[in-house]
């Protein structure tokens, strides 16, 4: 058996591919430990053939071929599991990179704890590869803990949606049957936050173990910055399941702080679109309003006070008023530096704290007409 199986999901991805199954056959573990299992969304360019030159020259590469296009990464990592021998699970995406001890500081790290996966710190990159100057998580505060379900401060910070930056139990994903979405972005997010409410032992660790590439070129864009309409319909549907899956969990406190965090993302990708006609736009208002209404339904503030206004307008249905102030947003947002920007998007751990915990009986049937969450009615209308 392998130690550690990594699952690569490919589509179009010629000019990067190399430089991450490189950083994953350098590995200081040894390659012989590692199994890549690389799946192909029937690419138009030559990832397919690279991928098939790995595993003609490697006996523990293996590369295969979705039989039609999912248009996102849930299928090809789902193959991924299907097919992975190794006691432990690690994601990539083929435009990033590891770290050159990643693999074995996290095999360490799980090995030790027994946990059910553990979370490390990452960084993002430029297009051409050269490291932002601050890691994700603050290394003077973030250092390492055990996570706590029930803890949302640090824990529910540093627990963020990415697979790429964990590491996971195989036999702990089997056996309780969690899955990416299939087709539509955001599977990660669900993969994620579905293994953190399945878990008993997660643990954190301040290692620097993976690079995201910022790919934001008009040539170039990956799936995160392309935010076309498909982007916007499929957001919206992950959003709802994920909705769901907290609901069905009995954990709404703990899906406020998620929510917080997505609300303004995909507020922000709106703004940020250069894709959208005023006509989808207003269409995808209408579809997403129901997420913009949990914010009252939740009693979760935006991440900014100025788009208080944007989210009351979605929710009273002004969708023009809305798209005008968008493109203004957006001019501005323009001219503000790489990482200012990036982190206008996410709340700051002083905003996680000032939204209120453990709702007392009253609030919770002021806010969910029931002392029970699990005798709430999802209302996505």
């Amino acid at each position: 058996m392998y130690k550690i199986s990594v699952i690569l999901p490919i589509y179009n991805v010629e000019k990067y591919l190399k430089d991450c199954v490189d950083s994953i056959i350098n590995q200081t573990i040894g390659f012989d430990n590692i199994e890549v299992i690389m799946v192909d969304d029937c690419s138009t360019d030559s990832s397919y053939e690279i991928a098939k030159a790995y595993e003609k020259k490697y006996q523990n590469c293996i590369s295969m071929r979705l039989d039609e296009r999912s248009g996102a990464a849930g299928k090809p990592r789902n193959e991924g599991i299907k097919h992975a021998t190794g006691k432990y699970l690690m994601f990539s995406d083929p435009d990033d990179f590891f770290a050159l001890d990643a693999f074995e500081k996290m095999y360490n790290k799980i090995e030790k704890e027994k946990a059910d996966f553990i979370i490390a710190n990452w960084n993002y990159t430029d297009e051409d590869g050269t490291s932002w100057e601050k890691p994700v998580f603050d290394p003077n505060r973030f250092k390492n803990f055990k996570l706590d379900i029930h803890d949302y401060g640090d824990s529910f910070y540093v627990m963020n949606s990415s697979m790429c930056n964990k590491i996971f139990n195989r036999e702990f994903i089997i056996s309780n049957g969690i899955f990416c979405l299939e087709n539509v972005p955001g599977e990660d997010t669900y993969f994620s936050m579905n293994a953190f409410l399945n878990s008993k032992n997660v643990y954190y660790t301040d290692d620097i173990i993976y690079f995201y590439r910022q790919r934001n070129q008009a040539d170039t864009k990956s799936v995160s910055f392309n935010c076309s309409y498909e982007f916007f319909k499929g957001m919206n549907y992950s959003y709802k399941k994920l909705y769901e899956l907290f609901t069905e969990k009995n954990e709404l406190n703990f899906y406020r702080f998620v929510y917080a965090r997505n609300m303004t993302y995909l507020l922000y990708r709106f703004i940020d679109s250069t894709l959208l006609t005023d006509d989808e736009r207003i269409e995808l208002l209408g579809e997403t309003r129901w997420f913009y209404k949990l914010s009252k339904t939740l009693n979760v503030p935006a991440v900014q006070k100025s788009l208080y206004i944007l989210i009351d307008k979605i929710i009273a249905g002004e969708y023009k008023d809305v798209i005008e102030e968008s493109k203004i947003i957006a001019e501005i947002r323009t001219f503000l530096p790489k990482d200012t920007k990036q982190n206008m998007s996410k709340p700051d751990d002083k905003m996680y704290k000032e939204i209120k915990l453990n709702l007392p009986d009253d609030v919770k049937e002021e806010l969910f007409g029931t002392k029970n969450p699990k005798q709430i009615k999802l209302n996505l209308d």
